[in-house]
């Protein structure tokens, strides 16, 4: 038993050093993330309410007019009669993957966007009128936007650090980001050990140190047992030595 306890307390001692710190990132993540209302980070309070767009076919161009104002590479793939800035589009998916948006009232291929269009598309989803900070291009994706897309961010001077991605091939806002988010994903870095792409969590980093520190409870556990066993038995051994002494 004292070689076993020896061993034990050695082992908690380097894991329980290696993974604490760890483990003071997983609760303070936790704190962060249960606080933190999610409907914030996602910057959804600053989201303007989309207007109503008339969607009547009978007011519209067919789709094969679409298609033909489109021509999309190998042919269409997939194609939607939405709403999109205030106008109806259709949202054409050509067979090599690219999407592009044709007004569906005069035939208007819209895409892919410009500096301009990104800007009146980022006001238009922000609730308020901030002024803009800047407008930035992106051929691929930034460690704050992670869409693997070309996107333009336009940031607001609205005291949040509010920045919109708008992806230049569809037109959609792909990501909202804030300094609460920016606040919130630094913990969830930590909290899933991700430092890189910060999506991963299953990632090995993660799993190792889980299982590290489930070797760490239980061998807390292990000592526990073995602590109050000789508690138990140092106790038995003082009242013996009492009653010996009384006879």
């Amino acid at each position: 038993m004292t070689a076993l306890l020896r061993w034990t307390i050695r082992i908690h001692k380097w894991i329980a050093l290696i993974v604490g710190i760890q483990i003071v990132a997983w609760v303070a993540g936790g704190l962060v993330m249960s606080a933190i209302p999610i409907e914030q980070v996602r910057g959804e309070h600053n989201i303007a309410e989309a207007a109503p767009v008339d969607l009547d076919p009978a007011n519209l161009i067919s789709l094969t007019e679409a298609a033909d104002a489109a021509n999309p590479a190998g042919g269409v793939a997939d194609a939607r009669l939405t709403g999109w800035q205030a106008r109806p589009v259709w949202s054409i998916t050509s067979r090599g993957g690219g999407t592009i948006l044709v007004d569906a009232r005069d035939r208007t291929v819209l895409t892919p966007i410009d500096r301009e269009q990104a800007i009146a598309i980022a006001r238009a989803d922000h609730a308020g009128d901030p002024e803009i900070e800047a407008v930035e291009y992106f051929e691929e994706a930034t460690w704050e936007s992670r869409r693997p897309v070309p996107t333009w961010r336009v940031s607001f001077a609205d005291g949040e650090g509010t920045r919109i991605y708008v992806a230049e091939g569809t037109g959609q806002v792909v990501a909202r980001r804030n300094d609460v988010w920016r606040f919130y994903d630094f913990f969830w870095m930590l909290h899933i050990m991700d430092y890189e792409e910060r999506s991963d969590f299953n990632n090995p980093l993660l799993i190792t140190f889980s299982v590290f520190s489930l070797v760490t409870v239980f061998a807390g556990i292990i000592l526990l047992v073995i602590r109050i066993q000789r508690l138990i038995r140092m106790e038995i051994g003082r009242r013996e030595r009492e009653r010996g002494l009384r006879a």
